[in-house]
């Protein structure tokens, strides 16, 4: 667990201070499991979600603090979700986060000194801009290969479509969900019933809100996008099924006046003078060879083939 004092710096603590003084306490779940009372948030760390068991972005409001989670689809390079707790009083912001992530947002922070304002409310405000920095790139990224994917549809590539199409809808659903989500907690942290941000933090959490609305928008579409691939693959399928009945129906065609000539002179009958005609089978071929070309030819002028 670590603590630091919001001043002009953040400083890192040693021994908690009184609760009067603006306070950043970082803790993993275990730690949580396990966290002796501190000064200012005794009566309120009871109420802090642990970050293994975020699943969604929510928050919970309450006369004495905010509390809720923030759960996002990116991973770790171990693979651990990006996910983390957190509560929020009048003076202090505990965040309780497993993958370290939210921690080195909020390292990085005070290493570049950009917490002019020396209250919780405008820091855990600018953790959630930090985590909505890149995400613009990466539903760019997401459309790049989704357009990588249209195009190998028109260059007639079907093979392992299928799979790489519905593992690109099922992120671009996880992403829609989450600004969803997250969307929600920002509307619910803007209404503030019980006055825990300023007003130029209201005005932080406005411009934050459009901002998750616009990459709402870019999900949206991105989801709309992975539908038309994927009626552009069902069409591709389609042509190409309409390719093979169209071979095996000339096929046919062809074959059925061939079979009417074989089940006739297949009858066998005593008075059939071509069975013992000495040209009768040289006869027969070219009677065949006559059918086939003619058909052939029909089915060009119409256009059949």
């Amino acid at each position: 667990m670590e603590a630091y004092l919001l001043e002009n710096t953040m400083k890192l603590l040693e021994e908690p201070l009184s609760s009067d003084a603006w306070t950043l306490i970082l803790l993993s779940s275990d730690e949580l499991v396990h966290a002796k009372p501190f000064p200012g948030v005794e009566a309120q760390l009871h109420h802090m979600p642990l970050s293994r068991d975020a699943r969604v972005c929510k928050a919970e409001v309450r006369k004495d603090c905010l509390c809720g989670t923030v759960f996002t689809p990116r991973e770790t390079k171990d693979g651990k979700p990006i996910a983390f707790g957190y509560l929020l009083t009048g003076k202090h912001l505990v965040v309780c986060d497993d993958s370290g992530v939210a921690h080195t947002y909020l390292k990085r922070l005070a290493k570049e000194k950009q917490h002019p304002k020396n209250n919780a409310g405008w820091l855990f405000c600018t953790l959630l801009e930090q985590l909505l920095l890149k995400d613009f790139h990466h539903i760019e990224e997401i459309e790049d290969q989704l357009g990588k994917l249209e195009d190998q549809v028109l260059a007639g590539s079907l093979d392992k479509f299928g799979p790489q199409l519905t593992e690109k809808r099922k992120e671009t659903m996880k992403w829609f969900h989450y600004y969803a989500q997250l969307n929600d907690m920002v509307c619910e942290l803007e209404e503030d019933e019980y006055d825990f941000f300023s007003v130029s933090e209201h005005q932080q959490l406005r411009l934050l809100e459009k901002r998750i609305s616009r990459l709402q928008d870019g999900a949206q579409s991105l989801r709309e996008y992975c539908l038309q691939i994927r009626e552009l693959f069902q069409a591709e399928v389609d042509i190409r099924q309409n390719r093979i009945m169209q071979i095996l129906t000339v096929v046919t065609t062809l074959c059925l006046p061939l079979s009417l000539v074989a089940g006739w002179y297949g009858m066998n009958f005593r008075n059939m003078p071509e069975l013992h005609w000495q040209y009768g089978y040289p006869a027969v071929i070219l009677v065949s060879v006559v059918i086939v070309v003619l058909c052939l030819v029909i089915m060009k002028k119409k256009k059949f083939l």
